[in-house]
C-alpha cells in the first residue's frame, strides 16, 4: 500500500505531509519551480497518491508529478474546507489534512478536462475580462459627463461614429477632456482584443460539432455556445440534466429539518459564474423569441416575476 501525501500549494513553496499507516506527519517544503519540483517527484514511490487544492499553478505542479505516481488528485478548494472543520489553519496543518482525507477517500476532486477545454475556458475567461473592462471605461465618460451636467447625446450609440463626433466637441475641463480621450483610447485597443478573441471563438464553431449544435437552440450565439462547452466539457459525465443544472449553480439552496417542509431560498451559484450569465443573457433572448420557452418565461413571469422568469428559462435551457 502507498503513501498518501498532501501538498499545500503557494506560488513559491508547497507544504508537504505524508500519511503512511496513520495520521499524517509533516514533511518539510519543496520550491515551486520546476527543477525542485522534478528532484521531489524522483524521490516519490509508484503507489504513491499525491493531492493539492486546484489552485492557479496546481495543475502544472501535477503534470510534473504524475509520471512518478500512481495518482495525482486536485481537489476542489471550497468543499475542502467544508469537510476538514480544522480550528487551526496553517500551512502544515492545511498539509496534514489533504494528506489525510485521501488516505480516507474524502477528497472532493476537480474535473480538469484535456487540454483543449482548458484552452477554451481560458479564452472565454479572457474575454469575459475584456468584456468586463470595455463596460467600466465606458462607465467612467458616462461618469465626466454627468458630472459636467451634459445632456444625452443625439446619437443612439454614444461609442459609435455620431457619438464620438458629440464627445469631441463638449467643452470639458482639461483633466475630464484627458479622462474621456484616454477612456477613447482605451475603447479602441478592448476592441481590438475582443475581435482576436471573438475570430478564434468562431474557428472553434466552426470546428466542433457541439457548438454547432447548441446554436440551434433560440438564444444560443456563438460565444454561449463555445462558452458552455469550455465550461461543461464532456457533458456524458452527467447523469441527469439536474446534475448539470446542480454543477452550473442554477438550482436553489434547500433548506429542511425533521418535519418541517423544505425551503428554497435563493440560487446556490456554484461552479462557473461565467457560464451563469451567458446562460440568463441567452435566456433574455429566447424569452423574446415566439416558441415555447417564451410561453414558459410568460407564465413564470406572471407568478413570480420577470426577473425569477429569466433564471427559469436559462435552467430550461
Amino acid at each position: 500500500m502507498g503513501r498518501f501525501i498532501g501538498l499545500d500549494v503557494h506560488r513559491d513553496f508547497s507544504e508537504v505531509a505524508i500519511a503512511d499507516r496513520g495520521r499524517a506527519r509533516s514533511a518539510g517544503r519543496v520550491a515551486t519551480t520546476p527543477e525542485e519540483l522534478a528532484l521531489f517527484a524522483q524521490c516519490l514511490a509508484p503507489d504513491d497518491r499525491v493531492v493539492a487544492e486546484a489552485t492557479g499553478n496546481a495543475l502544472a505542479i501535477a503534470r510534473i508529478i504524475e509520471p512518478h505516481v500512481a495518482e495525482v488528485v486536485l481537489a476542489h478548494a471550497k468543499r475542502v474546507r467544508a469537510i476538514s472543520h480544522a480550528r487551526i489553519k496553517t500551512d502544515k496543518v492545511d498539509a496534514r489534512v489533504l494528506a489525510d482525507l485521501l488516505a480516507a477517500d474524502l477528497i472532493p476532486r476537480v474535473r480538469i478536462g484535456d487540454e483543449r477545454v482548458r484552452a477554451l475556458r481560458r479564452l472565454v475567461s479572457r474575454r469575459r475580462g475584456l468584456v468586463k473592462r470595455r463596460s467600466q471605461v465606458k462607465n467612467e465618460i458616462s461618469a465626466v459627463l454627468h458630472r459636467n451636467l451634459k445632456r444625452q447625446p443625439p446619437a443612439t450609440d454614444l461609442f459609435g461614429v455620431r457619438g464620438r463626433a458629440w464627445l469631441a466637441v463638449q467643452e470639458l475641463p482639461l483633466d475630464e477632456r484627458l479622462t474621456v480621450d484616454g477612456c477613447l483610447r482605451h475603447l479602441d485597443f478592448l476592441g481590438e482584443e475582443l475581435a482576436q478573441i471573438d475570430r478564434l471563438i468562431a474557428a472553434e464553431a466552426l470546428a466542433t460539432t457541439d457548438v454547432r449544435r447548441l446554436m440551434t437552440i433560440p438564444g444560443i450565439d456563438v460565444t454561449t455556445a463555445v462558452t458552455l462547452v469550455a465550461v461543461i466539457g464532456d457533458v456524458s459525465r452527467f447523469p441527469s440534466a439536474r446534475h448539470l443544472v446542480g454543477y452550473l449553480g442554477l438550482h436553489p439552496r434547500v433548506r429542511q429539518s425533521g418535519n418541517e417542509p423544505a425551503r428554497h431560498g435563493r440560487l446556490s451559484k456554484e461552479g462557473s459564474a461565467v457560464a451563469r450569465h451567458v446562460l440568463v443573457e441567452a435566456a433574455w433572448v429566447a424569452t423574446r423569441s415566439p416558441g415555447p420557452l417564451r410561453a414558459f418565461a410568460a407564465r413564470v413571469g406572471a407568478r413570480r416575476g420577470r426577473h425569477t422568469a429569466a433564471v427559469a428559462v436559462a435552467r430550461k435551457l
